[in-house]
């Protein structure tokens, strides 16, 4: 008598069990940081925002700017947790999606945020000593506050992440697939809402500072309205003569030619005297030599209507980022 042969293989349960599998994975990875960040919100909101409201440290004005809406925030994963304790996890997430603007307003914040903290820091004793010492408690393991600050827009990082693999490994036929479907989809749109106010205060910051560096009659108001993209020294090669090093500073449509000022000026040491602005749209890119993998660096023709750069470097995987930051500001001005 033959000996049964194995059972035979089903695909498709195979698969059913794998997507069983890694949904539970991501379900108790969600309910275990979850649980880690409702308690980090718990501890800024008691030890910092309420005492600080209850003795009057900073004026009302003042701890909103610190803080925003992080009691609000705090709130909604306190609604949140029961539900995802319990396993309703669609049901739970559907219910935290009205709450999302509360982490984009968060953002919108954040850049202020920590421009209040730094100032409160350096102007205020009684400040400063009370976020040592709350800093100081044993809940805290070490962290700061600036270090915590940031926690909801990283935390809406992670619900992206989890919730998107949390739907996406539950079964269509599932009672909560379509309330998983929905709350990936939102909580996304919100993270790319978030990553878009990032950016453009990161480039509000570096338009400041480029606006700080930069004097004369043509840098007056250059940086109003911008992207910035790079900036760096090229050597500037003439007709005639030696390559001149010279501060390049590249935005969105145009580029900035800058000459450094004496290191002995009275009021401007450090700063560069704008000499010259390129607008992008009408520029010609090509790169004359460094095609090659050797080390010695390369050169860049810039052609524009009514003149002509020629700017090298001897770096080159610097020309080579010089050469990409170019074609990406070509480009854009040109579509």
């Amino acid at each position: 008598m033959e000996s049964p042969g194995p059972r035979a293989r089903c695909p498709v349960q195979e698969q059913r069990a794998r997507w069983e599998r890694k949904r539970a994975c991501t379900a108790r990875e969600l309910l275990e940081t979850e649980r880690r960040y409702q308690e980090q919100l718990g501890l800024v909101a008691t030890y910092f925002l309420g005492i600080l409201r209850a003795k009057g440290t900073l004026r009302p004005p003042e701890r909103q700017a610190l803080f925003g809406p992080w009691e609000l925030i705090y709130g909604a994963s306190q609604e949140l947790l029961p539900y995802l304790e319990g396993g309703h996890w669609g049901q739970g997430l559907e219910g935290f999606c009205p709450h999302l603007e509360l982490y984009t307003q968060f953002a919108a914040n954040a850049e202020r945020s920590q421009t209040t903290l730094q100032e409160q820091l350096k102007k205020s004793k009684r400040f400063r000593r009370f976020v040592r010492l709350q800093e100081g408690r044993p809940e805290f393991g070490g962290l700061q506050l600036q270090d915590l600050l940031p926690l909801p827009l990283q935390r809406l990082q992670q619900y992206e992440n989890l919730v998107v693999a949390l739907a996406e490994n539950t079964s269509p036929n599932s009672p909560d697939h379509q309330q998983l479907t929905r709350a990936a989809r939102l909580i996304s749109e919100t993270a790319q809402r978030v990553h878009t106010i990032g950016q453009k205060q990161k480039n509000d910051q570096h338009l400041r500072r480029v606006q700080a560096l930069l004097s004369g009659r043509q840098a007056k108001g250059l940086t109003s309205g911008r992207w910035f993209l790079r900036q760096g020294w090229l050597l500037v090669v003439p007709p005639r003569g030696e390559p001149r090093p010279r501060m390049f500073f590249l935005f969105s449509d145009v580029l900035v030619l800058a000459k450094p000022r004496p290191p002995l000026h009275l009021l401007q040491s450090g700063t560069f005297l704008c000499r010259a602005v390129y607008p992008m749209a009408q520029c010609q890119l090509q790169r004359v030599f460094g095609h090659s993998g050797g080390p010695c660096g390369g050169l860049l023709s810039l052609s524009f209507p009514h003149e002509k750069l020629l700017l090298m470097s001897t770096d080159r995987e610097e020309l080579l980022r010089w050469y990409h930051s170019l074609t990406v500001a070509i480009s854009s001005q040109k579509n």
